[in-house]
């Protein structure tokens, strides 16, 4: 009997508390509830792990070990399950080589069809390039008019110095008696005297034949002997008139030869299609010596230059240069010597002699000095390390390579032509704009045969992209830059094109990054997945989703300890009926955020002028100071753009006393910055890549809190300092765990196992450590504790306090000080950052950048945020935020919109001024769906 629901019995996986609920099968179900509550625990670490899990023990022990193994989920027993694919919000890809070309392998099928079917054309020349095989070569030499006196000549010599007499007595004992040397046939018997100081060209005669009937034997031997000794070319003479061939592509007019197309030589990641300027990398990055200057009348020795300090081997390196160039290194950077910089800068091929000490060794070689720029380009290139990377950037002109204009291929490349369209052409377009070149596209012949089945495959996907709102998308655009939530559509796009049937498709809130207009599309996308006969399991907050759902699970009532229960579960009209579901309460209207009462008017603004960087399209911004501004539009109209590419960048070069930021040329001018001190951007990166940080650490919680513990009567009288009560370093950590709580097991062919450390129990102190108390508790019990737990105890300190009630605010109470960074959700690293800031002590007067804060919170998270916002801007800061969320936008003091589309449709400014203002224009989508909310 066909089993129609998955049950899942007495689930406990992190805070779900014995957890049992039954979801229909082949229907679209939404798990909802707030924050932390164990949405994701259910969906993803329970009825996915487990799904992927039963799948993969069907495979063999040998396909195993290729494949990521799953810990079985504490859970008693679930049934009903199908094979389980996750569509995350994790990034596509961090590598800046992956495009989303790539990552859904168009570009692969596009680099087949322009390496199959494309038109290749001489760079210099500009005329059509084609090989020839024998065969063919024979068959045009065969339609000359009979009676054409022919001579089939082999080129030897290529514009070559040279007497060539060797050559001459080689092709004599070969047979031959012909050859024509610069234009004119002399015999091989004769002496010939070449000009060694001059270029020649030499060609020997193959053959000398007249066109008539029975000659095809005799001809197709001449001319494979021909191509053969001239290297797969061929001069034919046809009474007087000379015809060129070549097994090669060719350019008789340029006299370039080119190499045969294939997909390798569209790949900007293979060296035969890269573009050898920039390596297929489309950009050039050079250390800019300005920006590596802080301060002009300092030395070099007192910091003019603050990388150049930190780099001690270097700096000892630039002393000794200036000894033997009778320079001192007390002068100021401003008084050096314009040869004296250049040499430090640039370097030399001049070899100095260096003596010095640097961290307690002592060196002496004789070495060219490699200058700073050269010094940094190579640190750049061999670190592993992505703060390091992300430090020296920020000292880095970033600029389009001139050779290639970005496009990051070689120059023949980009003149094969399909549709009279090179593929990086095609690339730049956006995608609808693409997939109308490629369904409009009319190919004729074999062409036809061969590129049919190849467009069918590149156009099904192109669809498939459109239909879940990425239309705005090019396939040159780099998949590092992608939102989760865009890389979580590409993936659902593939596996629309799949087209599996009786599969388990568990996602990640794939409506974050999307406009309420795009929307609609997402959701059609979810149930045309559900109608091929799948099981759509949504972790989502979003209305309109959870209004079109089958079926909804929500899990609450609260966050963390406070969360882990089935609140409510059913369809729309049953969940609406709930008295203790919060999120009902919401959708049915009995809670709401509110509007502000008065929304505040700036007298001070920070100005942009003609901004233009992507498609913005030279707009001019006027943002209030001391104000909530939403920089809103459908996706892909230049929000990111504008803030992130233009708008930060120019504010940061034009504070006064900060680094210089990677200049970029693309606005006019920027006023208003002397209102502003600092600039600071909370996004969604991760707050630390290994498990060992956490809220505590990043928060500088953790700091207080050692000092806290070694200021104890019994630490002082063991002397303990802050270090002891530290897991990462030796001395109070276990050492049998090296501070992780928990040791690996190697299991080869099964997953690895992590089990709880004997030594330790999992609380990674050793016993010493854990035997100092503060009021009653270990420094391992604090860390086990939430931060709701922890503000109570911890009420009485006034530092760690303020930091812990900060992080409440922001709606943060559910999650314990020692949580694993990596297992933080993006909105919630980008709200403990915001906390962190929240708690400093500041003088106002800085302006916050926020990308879409509302990422993974639920409607009573929000309203938390918005107040956290609210109380930054009352300390006389400012704050931007990109948002598409429409109960932010409506608590706005000014929304700018751009638009009116995404891609190259966007890029402009379809309306700003208050959100009502804004819900009045007929040309923003914004406005339209801002609308309808303000009046509810």
């Amino acid at each position: 009997m066909a089993i129609d629901k998955i049950t899942v019995n007495k689930a406990k996986v992190h805070n779900l508390k014995s957890v049992s609920v039954e979801i229909p099968k082949n229907s679209l179900t939404v798990v909802t509830g707030p924050s932390g509550s164990g949405k994701s625990s259910l969906a993803f670490d329970t009825i996915y792990v487990e799904g992927q899990r039963r799948y993969i023990e069907s495979l063999s022990s040998y396909a195993r070990q290729f494949l990521g193994q799953f810990q079985p989920p504490e859970v008693e027993s679930i049934t009903g399950l199908s094979p389980a694919i996750a569509i995350d919000q994790k990034s596509t890809s961090r590598n800046p080589r992956s495009t989303v070309g790539t990552v859904t392998e168009i570009y692969d099928y596009m680099r087949i069809l322009w390496a199959r079917v494309g038109d290749a054309y001489c760079p210099i020349s500009k005329e059509l390039v084609e090989s020839q095989s024998p065969q063919q070569i024979v068959d045009s030499v065969k339609k000359l008019p009979e009676k054409t006196k022919l001579i089939i000549l082999a080129p030897v010599i290529k514009n070559r110095k040279g007497e060539h007499k060797e050559l001459f007595g080689k092709y004599l004992a070969m047979g031959f008696s012909r050859v024509r040397v610069d234009g004119e046939i002399q015999t091989l018997t004769d002496e010939i005297k070449l000009n060694k100081n001059i270029y020649h060209n030499i060609e020997l005669v193959i053959d000398r034949i007249v066109i008539k009937k029975g000659i095809t034997s005799r001809l197709t031997d001449s001319i494979e002997l021909a191509l053969k000794l001239g290297e797969g070319q061929i001069i034919c003479l046809a009474d007087e008139e000379e015809i060129f061939f070549s097994e090669f592509n060719y350019s008789a007019k340029s006299g370039k030869s080119y190499p045969d197309l294939e997909p390798r030589l569209f790949s900007f990641n293979s060296p035969l299609g890269a573009c050898p300027a920039c390596n297929g990398m489309g950009e050039i990055k050079q250390f800019n010596i300005t920006s590596l200057v802080s301060d002009e009348n300092l030395s070099l020795e007192d910091g003019a230059i603050p990388i150049l300090k930190k780099n001690s081997f270097l700096l000892n390196m630039v002393a000794c240069v200036a000894k033997v160039e009778k320079v001192k290194m007390s002068t100021p950077y401003n008084k050096l010597p314009k040869k004296f910089l250049k040499i430090i800068v640039d370097g030399t091929d001049k070899v100095y002699n260096y003596s010095f000490e640097s961290e307690n060794s002592i060196f002496r070689f004789k070495k060219e000095f490699p200058g700073i720029s050269a010094w940094l380009t190579r640190k750049y290139q061999e670190t592993s390390s992505d703060k390091t990377r992300y430090e020296l950037e920020k000292y880095m002109d970033i600029s389009t390579c001139s050779e290639c204009n970005g496009s990051r291929l070689s120059e023949f490349s980009r003149h094969v032509l399909v549709g009279n369209q090179s593929i990086m052409n095609v690339t730049e377009m956006s995608l609808d704009q693409a997939q109308l070149f490629f369904s409009s596209l009319k190919l004729k012949g074999q062409k036809k045969i061969i590129g049919d089945k190849i467009l069918k495959e590149i156009i099904d996907r192109l669809s498939f992209l459109n239909n879940v709102g990425l239309t705005y998308l090019t396939l040159t655009r780099k998949a590092n830059t992608l939102s989760g939530g865009e890389s979580q559509r590409i993936r659902l796009a593939t596996q629309i094109g799949s087209a599996l049937s009786g599969v388990l498709y568990v996602l990640d809130e794939p409506s974050i990054g999307l406009h309420q207009r795009d929307n609609d599309r997402l959701i059609q996308t979810l149930i045309q997945l559900r109608d091929l006969g799948n099981t759509v399991l949504v972790v989502e907050h979003d209305e309109d989703t959870m209004r079109k759902a089958d079926y909804i699970v929500d899990i609450g009532p609260g966050a963390g300890v406070h969360g882990g229960e089935i609140v409510a579960s059913g369809k729309i009209n049953q969940v609406l009926k709930n008295k203790k579901s919060i999120t009902a309460a919401f959708l049915n209207g009995s809670k709401r955020i509110e509007l502000p009462k008065t929304r505040r008017k700036a007298s001070k603004f920070l100005k942009v002028t003609e901004a233009k960087d992507h498609n913005l399209k030279s707009i001019n911004v006027a943002i209030p100071i001391g104000s909530l501004t939403l920089i809103t539009g459908v996706s892909g109209s230049g929000k990111s753009t504008f803030v992130h590419k233009v708008l930060t960048p120019a504010v940061k070069n034009n504070i006064k006393g900060n680094y210089q930021a990677p200049k970029y040329e693309n606005y006019k001018t920027i006023e208003g910055t002397e209102h502003i001190q600092s600039i600071i951007e909370l996004d969604q990166s991760p707050i630390g890549r290994t498990p060992k940080s956490n809220p505590a650490t990043y928060s500088g919680l953790f700091d207080l809190i050692r000092t806290l513990f070694s200021s104890t009567n019994e630490a002082k009288a063991k002397g303990y300092k802050p270090g002891r009560f530290s897991f990462n370093v030796k001395g109070g950590r276990c050492e049998t765990c090296d501070g992780n709580g928990s040791i690996k097991i190697e299991m080869h062919f099964l997953p690895d196992v992590y089990i709880t450390c004997a030594e330790c129990g999992g609380k990674r102190y050793n016993k010493e450590t854990l035997n100092v108390l503060y009021r009653g508790k270990s420094i391992a019990d604090v860390l086990a504790m939430t931060i709701h737990e922890a503000k109570d105890f911890f009420s009485n300190h006034k530092k760690i306090s303020r930091i812990l009630e900060t992080l409440y605010d922001v709606g943060l109470g559910y999650i314990t000080l020692g949580q694993s960074s990596t297992t933080l959700s993006g909105g919630e690293a980008q709200r403990l950052k915001l906390a962190k800031e929240l708690a400093k002590s500041t003088k106002g007067h800085c302006l916050y950048i926020l990308d879409e804060p509302t990422t993974g919170l639920h409607f009573n998270d929000i309203n938390i945020l918005l107040h956290a916002i609210q109380s930054l801007i009352e300390k006389g800061n400012s704050v931007i935020v990109i948002e598409h969320n429409l109960d932010v936008i409506k608590t706005a003091d000014y929304v700018i919109d751009l638009g009116p589309e995404g891609g190259i449709g966007g890029g402009s400014i379809v309306a700003e001024g208050t959100p009502e203002e804004i819900a009045k224009s007929k040309k923003s989508h914004t406005g339209k769906y801002l609308k309808t909310i303000l009046k509810s």
